[in-house]
């Protein structure tokens, strides 16, 4: 087990299981956030039920965020933000193209007020376009 695995697995209070640290460690070595699909295929050890049951643990405890991109689904990526709030909120750049979706780590969400009445929970913003390698 890698080290930062190691150190979020710990940070987040999640048990180090064998499944756990490869579903991890692959989000860590990703480019870009994965499909839970992509993730099941590139584990082929781990099944996707497994997956599943990883990510929504991960999620619960803060450790991936997740976002959903028109024709792509619901992505996962590490989420850096410590605590129960995500102040890693970061813009997502899809392109296209040729489909690739990225972080686009220092432009943050903006800040949305909703009318009286309605609690956020949390935000996304994936912005279409072109990016640099297809344009």
């Amino acid at each position: 087990m890698s080290k930062e695995a190691e150190i979020l697995l710990a940070g987040h209070e999640i048990k180090p299981t064998p499944n756990r640290i490869l579903v991890l460690e692959l989000l860590l070595r990703a480019a870009a956030p994965m499909t839970m699909t992509e993730i099941a295929n590139e584990l082929e050890t781990v099944d996707k039920s497994n997956v599943s049951r990883t990510l929504a643990l991960f999620k619960e405890k803060h450790l991936v965020h997740s976002f959903e991109a028109e024709g792509e689904g619901t992505l996962y990526e590490v989420c850096h933000a410590c605590g129960e709030v995500d102040d890693d909120a970061h813009v997502h750049f899809r392109c296209v193209k040729c489909g690739n979706v990225y972080c686009l780590e220092d432009v943050p969400v903006p800040q949305v007020s909703c009318p009286e009445g309605y609690e956020a929970l949390g935000s996304s913003l994936i912005v279409s376009g072109i990016c640099p390698k297809c344009k």
